[in-house]
């Protein structure tokens, strides 16, 4: 499989493109070949070293797409079911390994694109909306 690896911090210039072995879903693990990944501002911090990873890493924290293996004890989830997750590092691939538990399931008809791109931010939005302020009928809210 393809995944874009960082050997060393620095700039995007440290990006690498390499051929790796697809990995193999474990006990409570699932495997899922990536339709699309969310691209985060927080994906320059690590590869920048600002937020420390042990090298070398792939990075990437949301993807969406379809399972195509799952291991021992997972159920719940079958191959072929459409799933999303964040907080998973290791995005930036072809195929990646998740916890069953961090998948949610993709309605047919999203876009697996909207699904992969709106799952941080939109935890980030339900957090400071429930933690922050509490929203009211005839509030106005940006998002």
């Amino acid at each position: 499989m393809k995944a874009v690896r960082v050997h060393q911090t620095g700039g995007p210039e440290v990006l690498a493109l390499e051929d790796l072995p697809t990995p193999e879903p474990g006990p409570g693990e699932v495997l899922v070949k990536l339709l699309a990944i969310g691209v985060n501002y927080i994906d320059t911090y690590k590869r920048k070293g600002l937020y420390p990873m042990p090298l070398p890493f792939t990075l990437g924290e949301e993807g969406a797409g379809v399972v195509e293996k799952v291991g021992e004890g997972v159920v719940g989830v079958r191959p072929g079911d459409r799933v999303a997750f964040a907080n998973v590092q290791g995005a930036y691939a072809q195929y990646q390994v998740v916890p069953a538990e961090r998948l949610v399931p993709v309605p047919a008809g999203l876009d697996p694109k909207l699904a992969a791109a709106s799952l941080l931010q939109g935890m980030t939005v339900h957090y400071l909306l429930k933690g922050t302020y509490p929203v009211r009928p005839g509030d106005q809210v940006l998002v």
